[in-house]
């Protein structure tokens, strides 16, 4: 059995319609929710989301695991965030702003202006908004 979510003709989603029970052939017809965004995932894409939660979204492990080039995995780790409905550019967004206030608590330690513990306070703070 494989998995159909676009239309082979237009690419437009496809509704579900009919849901069949493989032991009494029982029919349903009707509008079905197609669950969950991650089955709405091709083969390739579902392969990749395994992949990268398999380590840990360690792109230099996938590297070594789909025996892809740093650039081609982060390309298909971006398209993957897009078809789920996340964009790449905020969170890599975020994470720079994450690192930015890093910098900032530390510039503010090394300048003498907070001490280490309300340094470490601040660093802790950042990681758990």
């Amino acid at each position: 059995m494989h998995s159909v979510s676009r239309c082979p003709s237009c690419d437009s989603a496809l509704d579900v319609t009919e849901l069949t029970c493989p032991s009494c052939d029982l029919r349903l017809r009707g509008r079905f929710e197609r669950g969950c965004r991650f089955c709405a995932l091709d083969a390739e894409q579902r392969r990749l989301l395994d992949v990268f939660l398999g380590c840990r979204g360690v792109i230099r492990d996938m590297e070594r695991v789909l025996g892809l080039s740093y650039p081609t995995v982060r390309s298909r780790v971006d398209s993957l965030l897009m078809s789920l409905g996340y964009s790449p550019r905020e969170a890599a967004r975020t994470i720079e702003d994450l690192e930015e206030r890093r910098r900032e608590i530390l510039d503010h330690l090394q300048a003498g202006e907070i001490t280490p513990e309300e340094a470490s306070s601040r660093l802790k703070a950042l990681t758990s908004d």
